[in-house]
């Protein structure tokens, strides 16, 4: 089957000045023949929208589902993960800017319909397909597509994403995933502004969306930049916001940050100040924190909230400890833990496996 590369997009409609508007990001660009969008992914052909990166990825890889990151979603199995090229955000500190901030469409060396993605997926044993290193957000088409082929043989689906999202395209998107891990990158509409080249307002609404209006699981990442989100005013107020907005079992992974793309002059993100922010975290009454991309062993271990055993323990992404009953809660106290859970933790553990789809 050939796999179309300029496939017709949804979330446009048509200006009186002969443009043509994309709705589906709050930046809502507005192109001529021939233009794209920030996102460079999304085009102009015509009287029409169209996305050319539709059934074309940078690339497959079996990943741990720790990798994403997410604590509460089937820990231990593997997950097939895929990107495409584009994104609607500028964040200077990209860390998969190769990815993301791509504007040819030849670093695109994979095809592979809908279909095909969710076969290699069950063949490879993934309990799950990752839309990530680029957001899905820009191919919502294509991941609400594959989301489906997934569902129907069974495997469960995972948007990785900062959530920059239009009402339409948020709901057809998170409608259709099993899980999502939202990047919260900051909490001022200043940090937003300067470092990202978005909005604060619109992920906000997507996090309220995706915890109250669907069924997928949902986990947050905030990457702490020295100097730039880490203040404890700034901390003490993202957390409470997500307390009393989300609830207190929504996890928050706080990530450290390391220096790349327009960020080279900012020194890594010392443990201490991850250490801090859990503190914070769980100050503010939220109750699953973890620290990641750092060695802090209390920072990778779930508790139960009824009376503190330990539940899950990892060490990096292997899942050391696993003593959940079959339905998912406390063997001592019978307290459910809020999640996904196997009967049992998959064995994948840190292995990275590079996948080629055959065509």
């Amino acid at each position: 089957m050939t796999v179309e590369s300029e496939h017709p997009a949804r979330y446009w409609h048509a200006l009186a000045d002969g443009r043509v508007q994309c709705d589906l990001c709050p930046r809502e660009c507005r192109l001529r023949e021939g233009q794209r969008g920030f996102c460079f992914v999304r085009r102009r052909l015509g009287d029409q929208m169209v996305l050319t990166t539709y059934g074309r990825s940078s690339g497959f890889c079996l990943d741990p589902i720790e990798k994403k990151p997410l604590a509460h979603f089937y820990p231990g199995t593997s997950v097939l993960s895929f990107g495409t090229a584009g994104c609607n955000l500028g964040c200077r500190f990209c860390q998969n800017w190769d990815i993301s901030k791509a504007k040819e469409t030849d670093r695109l060396v994979d095809q592979a319909t809908p279909e095909q993605i969710a076969e290699v997926a069950s063949a490879t044993g993934a309990r799950s397909v990752a839309f990530t290193y680029n957001d899905p957000v820009i191919f919502t088409e294509y991941a609400v597509d594959v989301a489906h082929a997934c569902r129907a043989r069974g495997l469960a689906s995972v948007a990785v994403t900062a959530g920059y999202v239009n009402p339409e395209g948020r709901s057809d998107l998170f409608g259709a995933v099993d899980a999502a891990n939202v990047d919260l990158k900051g909490f001022t509409d200043d940090f937003y502004r300067r470092i990202t080249g978005g909005r604060l307002g619109p992920v906000l609404d997507t996090l309220r969306y995706v915890h109250l209006e669907t069924d997928a699981w949902l986990e947050i990442t905030t990457l702490l930049i020295g100097g730039h989100n880490d203040s404890d005013a700034e901390l003490h107020a993202m957390f409470a916001w997500v307390r009393e907005e989300l609830g207190p079992d929504v996890p928050h992974h706080v990530t450290a940050f390391h220096p790349d793309w327009r960020m080279l002059d900012v020194p890594p993100t010392p443990a201490a100040t991850l250490v801090r922010a859990r503190q914070i975290a769980l100050e503010e009454g939220l109750h699953f924190v973890y620290t990641g991309n750092v060695v802090n062993p209390s920072g990778e271990v779930t508790a139960c909230t009824g009376c503190g055993t330990p539940l899950i323990a990892r060490d990096r992404y292997r899942i050391t400890r696993y003593r959940l009953t079959p339905d998912g809660r406390c063997p001592t106290c019978g307290t459910a833990l809020p999640g996904r859970f196997g009967r049992r933790a998959g064995d994948f553990g840190p292995r990275r496996i590079p996948v080629t789809i055959a065509r």
